[in-house]
């Protein structure tokens, strides 16, 4: 679906919504008496009658009608989950039920001269069982498929978990209402001053909803006929799924309506509409070969900073064979839609910083695990100010130790400052978590922190349910490492020469040792130092 068609497929869907509640709280409104009904029903109609307001309406009709028949034409399977499934059978059934509604009311007005007004249409009505049951089904069917619309259009916004009861509250209340006032109404109704209609009246009537019914179905038609035509000629391609099975599909049929149709589940929270990213998949091998995202897809991926291999399983519509990973796991609900990123990640120069807490072993050894929980805490959010304070990233939680990340926007030479300004404030704000602890502490609490730069694969990563933007790979080892030869030097801050001059520091006023770093086949050039204060001296001002 084109941005195009789905904001026209909104905007006419939000213009029938507006009509239909109205419509239906005018029915409530049968509960007072009918002179209320009427009150609201004037200025209504005046509105809906006039040519702009016919326009809007009957054109938003239409044009939401022309949407849904071309994207049933357009689907490739007809195999969809069962909301989707069911909104798409309620919307079917409205024609249906609304062309002698439309030609008893709106026609009857326009084409015959006929004043509509509540007292005689509800007698009309519940005079007959026939068409009062019509009546309730056509409330149910317009109501439900609208609610359905409203819902998933806004499912994936932040804020409608919120909003949700308010929401669903309104979706139970104003058809209650709606009937509730009708069947007052009808049992207070009367039959109006004779006027009935001509022969020749009704079967105009009859005419109308005959053509109405008879566009609806040639519509249809058309489109099923469509779809046959397309099934006799098409080509195919194979999906080799992650899982290890070879799916083979048609080619124009995305990758979602294959997988749909193969009955291989797959996330997908917003129904292959592009409104969100949980359809995901990459890309193995020549993911360059497929043709590149349209502007719908690359916009949903571009809001996600995705890698190059990765695409929207609804978007993709392969012409070749293709091999696929899914990105995010298909019992994933709204929480995976609402989350940037995936479990993916691109190669990226970065600044990493290890800490670790020295003696925690020992730390709760001596204390009950509460108080050991209640030291953790402190230290954690001192350390997590330093990083806030000077712009690192939080990345990783482990146990005693964390990990940061330095540059992952900006320039390399000031994230190497900034992650030595960092170790600096981390320090100032640990003397100052002793001094206010030292009657919990038996001694002072002491840090180690390795700082290392290079190339790591950064992206969100982790469980589905609490992923979070970390990095791997030999950069995040080392700094690692170096964190663990603070013990050997007695030192709280062992730093790579690398990283010292990216930061400007030509001449750090500390000794450069030359060491083995376990992991690697070549040393590595550090400085270890008691304060790093006293590298960040040696900085270059800017």
């Amino acid at each position: 679906m084109s941005r195009v068609e789905r904001r026209l497929r909104l905007a006419s869907g939000l213009v029938l919504a507006s009509y239909v509640t109205g419509h239906l709280l005018n029915h409530a409104l049968g509960i007072v008496s009918f002179d209320a009904m009427e009150a609201l029903r004037r200025p209504l109609a005046a509105w809906w009658r006039s040519a702009p307001g016919t326009a809007l309406l009957y054109g938003s009709l239409l044009a939401h009608f022309a949407v849904a028949l071309v994207s049933l034409g357009r689907r490739r399977t007809l195999r969809l989950p069962a909301w989707e499934a069911l909104q798409l059978a309620l919307g079917l059934a409205v024609p249906l039920l609304l062309a002698y509604h439309i030609a008893g009311t709106r026609f009857l007005w326009q084409a015959l001269g006929r004043e509509v007004d509540y007292p005689r249409i509800v007698w009309a009505i519940w005079s007959d069982p026939v068409q009062t049951a019509k009546q309730i089904g056509l409330i149910a069917a317009v109501w439900l498929h609208l609610c359905f619309g409203i819902h998933f259009w806004l499912r994936i916004r932040p804020w409608y978990p919120r909003a949700q009861p308010w929401l669903l509250g309104a979706a139970v209340l104003v058809p209650a209402l709606a009937l509730a006032g009708f069947v007052s109404a009808g049992a207070n109704a009367s039959p109006p001053p004779p006027q009935p209609l001509s022969p020749g009246e009704h079967a105009f009537l009859l005419d109308v909803r005959d053509a109405i019914w008879w566009t609806f179905g040639l519509g249809l038609g058309a489109v099923l006929a469509f779809r046959v035509a397309r099934a006799l000629r098409q080509r195919s391609y194979r999906i080799h799924h992650s899982s290890g099975r070879v799916i083979v599909a048609s080619v124009g049929a995305s990758v979602l309506e294959a997988l749909r149709d193969a009955r291989i589940p797959h996330a997908s929270v917003c129904g292959g509409r592009a409104r969100c990213t949980t359809c995901r998949v990459r890309i193995g091998g020549a993911a360059h070969a497929l043709s590149p995202p349209a502007p719908l897809e690359a916009e949903a991926l571009e809001r996600i900073g995705a890698a190059p291999n990765v695409r929207l399983a609804c978007q993709l519509r392969p012409s070749r064979d293709v091999h696929i990973t899914p990105l995010v796991p298909p019992g994933n609900g709204l929480a995976a839609a609402r989350r940037p990123g995936g479990v993916q990640g691109h190669e990226q120069t970065v600044v990493a910083m290890f800490v670790d807490l020295r003696g925690s072993t020992a730390l709760a050894e001596a204390r009950l695990p509460y108080d050991v929980v209640f030291i953790l805490n402190q230290f954690f959010a001192e350390m997590s100010e330093a990083l806030a304070a000077t712009g690192g990233h939080y990345a990783q939680f482990s146990g005693d130790g964390l990990l940061a990340l330095y540059g992952l926007e900006g320039d390399l030479g000031p994230a190497c400052r900034a992650a030595l300004a960092g170790a600096a404030n981390m320090k100032r704000r640990l003397a100052t978590l002793n001094a206010h602890l030292a009657p919990e502490l038996g001694a002072p609490l002491r840090i180690g922190i390795g700082i290392h730069v290079g190339t790591a694969i950064v992206g969100t990563m982790g469980p589905p349910a609490a992923p979070t933007v970390t990095a791997i790979g030999d950069t995040v080892n080392t700094a690692a490492r170096l964190e663990a030869l603070t013990k050997e030097f007695g030192a709280m801050l062992v730093v790579s020469v690398d990283t010292l001059r990216y930061a400007g520091i030509a001449a750090p006023d500390a000794p450069v040792h030359r060491v083995e770093v376990r992991g690697k086949t070549t040393s590595l050039e550090v400085v270890a130092v008691g304060d790093p204060q006293a590298l960040l001296a040696a900085a270059p001002r800017r």
